[in-house]
């Protein structure tokens, strides 16, 4: 017995389908539900290209400092106020952002702002802070070469004397390998000359022995030990040391110092020969920060620092004349030059003192040893 459907469509029966024609109806249906499914899956996948495309190009066009930007605190002992603090601190600032595309940047502090000058070395040793500047004489009790770095009074005449001790006769590295054993990264700034300057000329002995003097590190106790009472005042409290006679004369590098601080305003004379011929300032750098830093950066900044040295010891030295001019024509400053009996005995005393930097390691007394051979050849002993 045939089925219903086969014995309609024997007869043509227009309400009764075939099984073959019922399909081939579907069929028909499906085509433009298929085709606006193919053409809605065309036209995500064309924006999903574009959008993959797009982004891509929005990513390679934004810097990729904008990324990895890293921000350093650096914490200064010199006050706004002093040229270095613009010269040294603010260049190295401007020379890293530079070369690095502006993924380093540094964040400036002036003396006092987060640390004592005193306890910036411990905080950067610590990683508390990313970098800071110093002068030797501070980390005296981390650092056993930081007597001979501050500057052994009356050792060098000139200052390229010093630079080549520094650089080329290995007393960097020799403090470098000293302050690294602290995580510390250390780079002397400059190599310049400190000089005093003093409310009242110096014409004997007995006007020296009668100062009272701002003084820090090697110098203070060289200064107390040739018959001065020398005591260490901050950066920021020492114009205001001066002019209420605290203090009859102080040293804060030399005339580009004294101009910077003001203190010709409060002290007329200008006392040369210089005291010492130094790497009075240092930039150190927290290892930690230093190693975590992209291996191109870490060279940028050390390259950075060790060029420092030359341009700012140079630059200095520019402007030391220039600024001691200035200060003599504009604001009636006169030069004081020691008279041979007291430089005679300051020599002495001098002399006598080193030998006790030199006891404070062994490293100190192979750095001693190389400076007095260094000196003998430049017949100064």
């Amino acid at each position: 017995m045939q089925s219903p459907i086969l014995h309609s469509e024997t007869k043509k029966d227009p309400l009764v389908i075939t099984k073959q024609s019922f399909n081939a109806q579907v069929q028909q249906r499906k085509r433009p539900i298929m085709t606006l499914v193919n053409n809605a899956r065309r036209k995500l996948t064309v924006f999903a290209s574009a959008l993959t495309l797009g982004l891509s190009a929005a990513l390679a066009s934004t810097p990729a400092a904008a990324q990895d930007t890293v921000t350093w605190k650096v914490q200064s002992h010199w006050p706004g106020s002093s040229s270095s603090y613009t010269d040294s601190l603010g260049r190295i600032k401007r020379v890293l952002e530079e070369r690095t595309d502006g993924r380093l940047k540094l964040q400036l502090y002036e003396a006092g702002a987060l640390f004592k000058a005193k306890d910036t070395f411990n905080a950067v040793s610590r990683g508390i802070l990313e970098m800071g500047t110093i002068s030797p004489s501070y980390a005296q009790d981390k650092v056993s070469l930081a007597g001979i770095a501050s500057g052994l009074p009356f050792a060098f005449r000139n200052v390229w004397e010093a630079a080549y001790f520094h650089q080329n006769m290995g007393f960097e590295q020799m403090l470098r390998d000293e302050a690294a054993e602290h995580g510390v990264y250390w780079a002397t700034d400059k190599v310049y000359p400190t000089e005093m300057v003093v409310k009242e000329p110096i014409e004997n002995w007995d006007d020296f022995t009668s100062l009272k003097i701002r003084s820090s590190g090697a110098l203070q106790t060289f200064l107390t030990e040739a018959g001065a009472a020398a005591s260490y005042i901050p950066g920021s409290e020492l114009y205001s040391a001066l002019d209420s006679g605290i203090v009859d004369g102080a040293h804060w590098g030399a005339a580009q110092g004294a101009y910077s601080m003001g203190l010709y305003e409060v002290a007329k004379y200008h006392v040369q020969p210089a005291l010492n011929i130094a790497g009075t300032d240092v930039i150190i750098v927290s290892q930690k920060a230093l190693d975590k830093l992209p291996e191109d950066m870490q060279d940028i900044v050390k390259d950075a620092l060790n060029e420092q040295f030359w341009i700012r010891t140079n630059e200095y030295q520019y402007k030391e004349r220039i600024t001691l001019a200035k200060a003599i024509e504009e604001q009636g400053v006169q030069l004081n030059v020691l008279p041979d009996e007291v430089q005679d005995k300051l020599v002495a005393t001098a002399q006598a003192m080193w030998d006790e930097e030199g006891k404070r390691s062994e490293n100190a007394k192979k750095a001693l040893d190389m400076l007095k051979g260094y000196l003998a050849d430049l017949g100064y002993l």
